[in-house]
C-alpha cells in the first residue's frame, strides 16, 4: 500500500483512479477548489484527514475513513460506493451518503440534510445524527445506540432493525415496511403514517397522532406519552403499558390493550378494532 501523507490537495480528482492507497494526515482545502479527488478509486484507507471540497467520493470500492473531518462545504461526499467503513468521523456536509451500498459506520457526528438516500445494506452503532429526509428509501439498515435528531426521517426504508436508538423526529417511517424498533425511545409527530409489517417492542412512543394507516402493525409492551389520535385506521396488535390520550377507529380485527384510555373515538360507519382497558373511566367508550 503506497502511503501518502502530510500533504495538501486542492486540485481537480486529485487522486483520480488511484488504487491500493494511504492517506494520513492531509488536507483537501485550497484555491484551486477542485472537485472529486478520489473518484473511481479502489482500496483506499483515509486516516486524520480534513475534506473542504465537493464529492471526495464517488464511485469507489473498498474505502475506510477514520478519524477525518468532512465539513459542510463538503457536499455529496459518498456517492454510488461501496464496501465503505467510517469511523469516529464527522460528515457535516449534504447529501453525505447516497447510492451506495455495504456501509459500516461507528463513533460518527452526522450534520447532514437528506444523508443515506437509497443506501444498500448500512450498519451504524453509536453515531449522532442531525438530518431532514434521512435514510429515505434505504434497506436492509442495522443501528444500534442511533441518536438522531430531525425531520421526515427513514421515509421508505425496507428490512431495517433499531435497537437501543434515540430518535426525535416528525414524520419518521412512513410508507416504511418490515420494520423492527426495540428498547427504544422514538419522539415526534405522525409517527410511522402508511407503514407495513412494522413492530415496536419495549419503546417509548412520544407525540401526537401516531402510527395511523397501517398494516401488520405490533406494539409489544410500549409507553406511549402525549399520544392523542392514535392508530387511525391501523391493522393493529398493540399491549400498551401506559395511558392513552385517544384512539380513533382502528381497523375491525385489531386489538389494542391499554390500562386506560382517555377517548375511544368511533365516527365511522364500518366496524372498528378492540379496545381492552383494565381502568375505565366515565369518559371511556371500550368494548372487551
Amino acid at each position: 500500500m503506497r502511503i501518502i501523507q502530510n500533504q495538501t490537495f486542492d486540485a481537480e480528482r486529485a487522486l483520480y483512479g488511484e488504487n491500493c492507497i494511504l492517506v494520513k494526515n492531509c488536507s483537501f482545502d485550497g484555491p484551486a477548489d477542485g472537485e472529486s479527488a478520489f473518484k473511481e478509486c479502489k482500496n483506499v484507507r483515509v486516516e486524520d484527514t480534513f475534506f473542504n471540497l465537493r464529492y471526495p467520493f464517488w464511485h469507489d470500492h473498498g474505502l475506510t475513513i477514520r478519524n477525518s473531518e468532512l465539513t459542510e462545504k463538503c457536499r455529496a461526499a459518498l456517492w454510488y460506493s461501496e464496501q465503505i467503513n467510517i469511523e469516529n468521523t464527522k460528515l457535516h456536509g449534504i447529501k453525505a451518503l447516497r447510492e451506495c451500498a455495504e456501509v459500516r459506520m461507528q463513533g460518527c457526528d452526522v450534520v447532514s440534510p437528506e444523508f443515506g438516500w437509497s443506501v444498500r445494506g448500512i450498519e451504524m452503532k453509536d453515531c449522532d445524527v442531525e438530518s431532514e429526509y434521512f435514510m429515505m428509501r434505504s434497506t436492509n439498515l442495522h443501528f444500534i445506540n442511533v441518536r438522531m435528531k430531525g425531520k421526515y426521517s427513514f421515509q421508505y426504508i425496507e428490512n431495517a432493525l433499531f435497537e437501543n436508538c434515540t430518535f426525535d423526529t416528525k414524520d419518521a417511517f412512513w410508507h416504511g415496511k418490515n420494520i423492527t424498533v426495540r428498547n427504544s425511545v422514538v419522539k415526534g409527530e405522525y409517527l410511522a403514517w402508511y407503514c407495513e409489517n412494522v413492530t415496536f417492542e419495549n419503546c417509548r412512543i412520544i407525540g401526537t397522532q401516531p402510527l395511523c394507516y397501517c398494516k401488520g402493525l405490533k406494539l409489544i409492551n410500549c409507553e406511549m406519552e402525549g399520544c392523542d389520535l392514535a392508530f387511525e385506521r391501523s391493522e393493529v396488535e398493540a399491549t400498551i403499558t401506559t395511558p392513552v390520550v385517544s384512539i380513533k377507529n382502528p381497523l375491525a380485527g385489531s386489538c389494542i390493550t391499554v390500562p386506560c384510555v382517555g377517548e375511544v373515538i368511533r365516527d365511522i360507519e364500518e366496524g372498528t378494532g378492540t379496545v381492552k382497558t383494565s381502568k375505565q373511566k366515565t369518559n371511556i367508550c371500550a368494548c372487551a
